[in-house]
């Protein structure tokens, strides 16, 4: 009998895997496009199995999200109407030339003034360097070596580079849906018997507009390795992938906690602690090229988000909109603060639910409670919940409910940046105000659903198709 999805456990059969139009109500009646739900009779294909599937929607989705760039790429990320009208924007382009890649410079060098210093954690930094390397084995600008007798604002305008520039995005395109899949991949197998709770991940229209914003899917791919690795009882692995992902970027630093939580509640606090130190290891052993080569360049990451104040979508910005002031010590005390009540009330909820809840539940709820008290909520961010949401609360009708909120802000973040939304009088920006909180209660939205499932087992589907695969097997037997 042909294998359904990854390799699956023991005891795994292909008739265990759970169909979502057989139990999801949603995915049943959206079903009916592409011939109504899986039949009684169905056999699964040879080749054709979820994971396949999975990863080959991926590449579809992933593909129309460089095609939706277009307008950017076609006007070299230079007209307002396109990056930001028809939201094609992306970071990557702009910091090919704003950060030294464009000179092949390294991260951690000092450009002696020429040049601002990367803002992002090692692991992007390393990344945007590479794809840099690669690109330039065959420029289409000037040669590398006579870009340094140059002034840096004039490099975008050099003969050839635009088309450079935008050979940089397509190329960091392709290492990021790379990371992408892999993320499929992981999603797919942390529990063979629901390949297809990672195909919201897969479809997901926020990863269709987000996906190729920053570097964030770099992250996200190590997040899933991580929820992969602890669904395999694998500490030591998993800590490594949190290490990776954290110096990627911060947030899958705290999967820890959750962690922590679930070996004590089991019983098996050696676990927790063993993913703690593989994860301090491995990300030591990731910065620390970066941090030799240029300490003072390497803590440019730390200094600039503790001196950044109220940004892009927190809802410190919106406040001051209406009037309060906060400085940059305040936002900073009082996010952290509000960030370590809401570990603790997880951490309550983790070893007080009637049920061990899954890593996916706690941990979406801590980098929820983290994103809804940070002083910046870039567009991208929304990529940080995707695969914890996806296996937290496995049903297409929440799932879609949270990111129609998440899409609401991101148009509005775009007409904002483009200067649309601004009063003709008093300069406020009321739209992007309704904007931030319809996205802020989207979130808490899929939040209380995920706390409900945790103290009521019932709700979450998980829990609740888990007889039906138990009742099957002792029907067969």
């Amino acid at each position: 009998m042909s294998k359904v999805g990854p390799e699956p456990r023991p005891g795994v059969q292909v008739g265990d895997v759970v169909a979502p139009t057989r139990t999801d109500p949603f995915a049943r009646s959206m079903s009916e496009v592409v011939g109504g739900p899986l039949g009684r009779h169905a056999r699964p294909h040879r080749w054709w199995v979820p994971v396949r599937i999975l990863l080959a929607l991926f590449a579809v989705v992933f593909a129309l999200s460089v095609v939706q760039h277009q307008p950017c790429l076609k006007t070299n990320w230079a007209n307002n109407e396109a990056r930001y009208g028809k939201a094609c924007y992306s970071d990557i382009p702009y910091l090919y030339t704003g950060r030294g890649f464009v000179e092949g410079l390294w991260p951690y060098a000092d450009s002696h003034g020429r040049y601002e210093v990367m803002e992002y954690p090692v692991g992007i930094s390393y990344l945007a360097w590479v794809t840099a390397k690669i690109t330039q084995v065959d420029p289409s600008g000037p040669p590398v070596a006579e870009r340094h007798h140059q002034d840096p604002g004039s490099l975008w305008f050099l003969p050839g580079m635009p088309r450079e520039v935008n050979t940089y995005f397509l190329v960091t395109a392709i290492v990021l849906g790379g990371f992408g899949l892999l993320a499929t991949w992981f999603l797919a197998g942390v529990d063979p018997r629901r390949p297809w709770d990672a195909l919201p991940f897969v479809l997901s229209p926020v990863l269709l507009m987000s996906g190729l914003i920053n570097w964030d899917l770099m992250a996200v791919a190590f997040v899933a390795g991580a929820l992969w690795a602890w669904s395999r009882d694998r500490p030591v692995l998993t800590g490594v992938m949190i290490g990776l992902g954290t110096a990627a970027k911060l947030y899958p630093l705290f999967l820890l906690g959750p962690i922590l939580v679930l070996a004590w509640r089991r019983r098996r606090l050696r676990d927790g602690l063993v993913a703690a130190a593989a994860a301090a290891g491995s990300w030591a052993v990731v910065n620390l090229p970066g941090w030799l080569s240029g300490p003072d360049q390497w803590r440019q990451f730390w200094t600039f988000n503790s001196e950044r104040g109220a940004d892009l979508g927190s809802v410190w910005l919106a406040l001051t909109h209406h009037g309060h002031t906060f400085s940059v010590h305040t936002i900073n005390l009082w996010s952290w603060v509000l960030f370590g009540a809401v570990c603790v009330l997880v951490a309550l909820l983790g070893l007080r639910a009637p049920r061990t809840p899954r890593l996916a539940q706690l941990g979406f709820l801590v980098v929820a409670g983290f994103l809804l008290v940070n002083k910046v909520y870039s567009p991208q961010y929304v990529l940080w919940l995707l695969p914890l949401a996806v296996l937290a609360r496995p049903r297409w009708r929440d799932l879609l409910i949270w990111q129609a909120g998440e899409l609401v802000y991101l148009a509005a973040v775009w007409m904002y940046l483009g200067g649309w939304l601004e009063e003709a009088v008093g300069g406020g920006a009321p739209v992007y105000d309704i904007a931030i909180w319809v996205r802020v209660a989207a979130q808490l939205y899929l939040v209380a659903v995920v706390v409900r499932d945790v103290v009521r087992p019932e709700h979450d589907p998980v829990v609740a198709e888990q007889p039906l695969v138990e009742d099957r097997r002792l029907a067969v037997s």
